[in-house]
């Protein structure tokens, strides 16, 4: 459990909860670009003595103006508390897009950042927009900030080595392409997916690898493969594993893409607890097999080429 402090909404909050310099964004994956971000946030929270805090909003904005695009988050809410604990954060704002989409920037500047969540700096990045049409910048961010009486800091595009830009898009089109290593490179970490282990047909213990499923949910959907994967369990355990994203197609198949997981050298019950699974390594693209003894054949060859990518 994260000790980030969430608050839903900017309307009558206690003393306590505001106050705060901030970060503002959407921070679907706080990739390398949001951290520098939140570093500028955290620079002004020390010199000003008070909380750091990051702004995002629920639901992202694609979701709410393109609701029947393909699912593509990178996070959920509590891997992104942990994620912003680990980076210092004390509040995670979550404000109701729903209510602001029809706020013009101004607005969204006196009412929400200065009478509501009262906050002393705010930092954002380059090619941040808000309000109704987005019409707020940067430039009018600070314009607002001296009329209201807080500070605001724009943080510069982060690049790589080669000048490509840090990006929540980059992140998803290199998992979409089967690239979970320049996924982690980007994000700063590796791309994890979270969620309860549902109950399947037990077919993968009656082949020798048992299997914690779980459902993609509204994650992106990484490319149809296998991948050598690290497991967090609830009690903090990580273990080293192999896992198959898809639909399973050599056994008639499942309605949904799914995570199937088999831990190596582990046999608990964990059915119905929240795991989290990082993809570390894409090994090869999901595979319709003749027979399941070919598809056992290939499972062992790839537990052994995850255990080689993994060392252990």
């Amino acid at each position: 459990m994260s000790r980030v402090r969430v608050i839903h909404g900017w309307k009558n909050l206690a003393a306590s909860d505001r106050g705060a310099a901030v970060a503002m964004g959407n921070f679907d994956g706080i990739h390398r670009g949001h951290q520098k971000v939140i570093a500028l946030a955290a620079e002004a929270a020390r010199e000003l003595a008070c909380p750091l805090g990051v702004i995002t909003l629920d639901p992202h904005p694609r979701v709410y103006h393109r609701p029947h695009e393909p699912a593509f988050q990178l996070m959920k809410r509590d891997q992104q508390a942990r994620a912003l604990e680990a980076l210092g954060v004390d509040i995670l704002y979550v404000l109701p897009y729903g209510e602001l989409a029809e706020v013009s920037d101004r607005d969204f500047a006196a009412r929400v950042l200065h009478e509501g969540l009262g906050v002393r700096h705010v930092a954002l990045g380059f090619d941040n927009s808000y309000g109704k049409d987005r019409t707020g910048t940067p430039e009018s961010m600070r314009q607002y900030g001296k009329e209201l009486g807080f500070g605001v800091s724009v943080a510069a595009e982060v690049t790589d080595v080669h000048g490509e830009k840090f990006s929540s898009t980059a992140v998803r089109e290199a998992l979409r392409e089967g690239r979970p290593d320049e996924a982690a490179r980007i994000l700063g970490r590796p791309f994890a997916i979270e969620g309860e282990v549902q109950r399947g047909r037990q077919l993968g213990r009656k082949l020798g690898y048992p299997t914690a499923n779980v459902g993609l949910d509204d994650y992106v959907v990484p490319k149809f493969g296998v991948y050598a994967t690290r497991t967090r369990l609830p009690d903090g355990r990580k273990l080293p594993g192999v896992a198959n994203i898809g639909v399973n197609p050599t056994v008639d198949g499942v309605i949904e893409p799914r995570l199937e997981v088999w831990l190596f050298d582990f046999d608990e019950d964990i059915y119905d607890q929240v795991i989290e699974t990082d993809l570390a390594h894409f090994l090869r693209p999901e595979l319709k097999f003749d027979s399941l003894d070919a598809m056992v054949v290939q499972i062992d060859a790839d537990v052994r080429e995850a255990k080689a990518k993994l060392g252990v």
